[in-house]
């Protein structure tokens, strides 16, 4: 049997991971142990949940917040950090006042006594800061203010502009947000909207995310939104938000985010039950600097962009079969991202299949098709393409490609047990790229190690597209291109343009 090299790697990097047992407390400046972000998160303590307690003002961009984290340690500590980057007021650790000082994106906090290992840890952290104006080491902002709000979300890193948190998929808790804008603004984020009551001039909405949420798929959005609350055949709520500035955009983006539920409903066919209680969308206007869309917890939010041109039902299929891939079952560290977005690439292939607009075959021949074998595309490996290409169009459009082999190599009867196992054995959970090459093997009864070596690890072209029969590259010299691809390939264009403009988007 061949050495799988991601099965190797990821053993390696979990190896390398396991922290070392301390007498006192780890080192508060260290991070959770993410091999392409070091610096972020923690490991002397798990989140379980987050009540945050938020007043905006968009006019002036002030924040007001109270953050409280319970959490859990998993170590003895007598310092510990959270990632933030705003203004902290006062920090109390179990009701007790505590010291804390700011350096980078780390907010360092020193209980008045050490923490025993093993015992609850209630932090609360009160803060007031304008986030536009805040910042860390040439990563662009998570908070993209318009003329008349904001929406805060991206990739990898998120919530250091608006609320403190371990902000790593591996640490992962449940929500509660409430948030207090000027009377007749909308304030949105993840989960059930459970009350709304206005005072003294301010409405106030209160958000409940039941389920563990990775940090990076909280969101807030705040402005004159459009809103349109519905519920699914199956009865989960769904609350999808329009900026008001989207103008002619208006119309093709309802056309495609009111089809989530159907979208979903197909999905569930092969990925599971749907995860979460609740279902939406919002999608910002052209007056924010938001170029991408990103899969915010049940949820997802769009930038206008992606419907200059029509329709496209294809990006909603892709953020919410990240509802599965990447926020149900979670990254263990950034170098697993090709299980969030091969999968969510190969989903608008699925959908494709399903609205007659061009096979999954047609577009992994296709897709093959169009990068020469001295394209730079093929040099960038999706199971570990770095921390410098995590968004790199090869962990998307190769992604898909890894994807379809292993369905072409396993037939459809396995790829969708193997699918679903990953869900259920991981859910809301976390999992690396080694850990789905096993489970692919057990339950194929294949050694799967070479085609996950040829699509996920050489950084080269492979002799042929996945499924292609003949000797050749492809099984056509031209192939014809699908119906759906040119929307497809509009929303990678964004993707990309997005995430490197942002340092992470979708």
């Amino acid at each position: 049997m061949r050495v799988r090299r991601g099965a190797a790697m990821a053993a390696a990097v979990l190896t390398a991971l396991v922290p070392a047992t301390t007498a006192a407390s780890a080192d508060p400046g260290g991070g959770i142990g993410d091999p392409y972000f070091p610096s972020y998160g923690n490991t002397g303590y798990d989140v379980g949940h987050y009540d945050l307690r938020l007043d905006y003002t968009p006019d002036t961009d002030r924040l007001k917040g109270t953050a409280t984290l319970v959490t859990r340690t998993t170590e003895e500590l007598d310092s510990f950090t959270l990632d933030f980057l705003l203004d902290v007021d006062s920090v109390r650790v179990n009701g007790r006042p505590a010291d804390f000082s700011s350096e980078g994106h780390k907010l360092t906090v020193t209980p008045k006594r050490p923490v025993a290992d093993d015992r609850q840890m209630t932090v609360v952290v009160k803060y007031s800061d304008t986030p536009s104006t805040a910042g860390w080491g040439g990563v662009p902002t998570a908070w993209h203010r318009g003329e008349d709000g904001v929406v805060a979300l991206g990739e990898p890193e998120a919530s250091w502009w608006w609320f403190p948190a371990n902000d790593h998929p591996r640490d992962k808790a449940t929500f509660d947000v409430r948030v207090q804008v000027p009377e007749g603004y909308e304030a949105i984020s993840n989960g059930v909207l459970t009350g709304r009551q206005t005072r003294g001039g301010k409405d106030i909405y209160l958000w409940r995310q039941d389920r563990p949420a990775a940090t990076y798929l909280a969101t807030l959005a705040v402005g004159d939104y459009e809103v349109h609350e519905d519920e699914t055949a199956s009865g989960l709520p769904v609350y999808n938000a329009y900026a008001p500035t989207l103008g002619d955009l208006a119309g093709p983006a309802r056309a495609s985010i009111e089809r989530g539920a159907e979208i979903l409903e197909f999905q569930e066919e092969s990925f599971g039950p749907y995860p979460y209680n609740a279902l939406g969308g919002v999608v910002a206007g052209p007056d924010t600097d938001l170029g991408f869309a990103l899969e915010t917890q049940t949820r997802p939010v769009y930038s206008h962009a992606f419907f200059a041109r029509g329709s496209n039902t294809y990006v909603v299929a892709h953020e919410l079969a990240h509802q599965w891939w990447g926020d149900h079952v979670s990254v263990d560290t950034w170098q697993d991202i090709w299980l969030n977005e091969g999968f969510a690439s190969y989903a608008e292939w699925m959908w494709s299949e399903n609205e007659g607009e061009g096979t999954a075959q047609e577009l992994a021949e296709y897709t093959y098709s169009r990068y020469p074998a001295d394209s730079d595309f093929w040099t960038v490996p999706p199971g570990d393409p770095g921390s410098d290409d995590v968004f790199h169009s090869a962990v998307y459009d190769r992604g898909a490609l890894a994807v379809h082999a292993l369905r072409v190599e396993v037939g459809d009867e396995d790829f969708d047990a193997i699918l679903r196992t990953w869900q259920e054995d991981h859910a809301h959970g976390n999992g690396d790229v080694g850990e789905f090459i096993a489970l692919s093997e057990k339950i194929s009864g294949k050694d799967l190690g070479g085609l996950f070596d040829t699509w996920l690890y050489t950084p080269e072209r492979p002799a042929s597209a996945p499924g292609a029969e003949g000797d050749g590259p492809t099984t056509l010299s031209a192939p014809a291109e699908p119906e759906s691809w040119d929307t497809i390939q509009r929303n990678r264009e964004l993707f990309h343009d997005g995430q490197h403009g942002q340092h992470g988007g979708h």
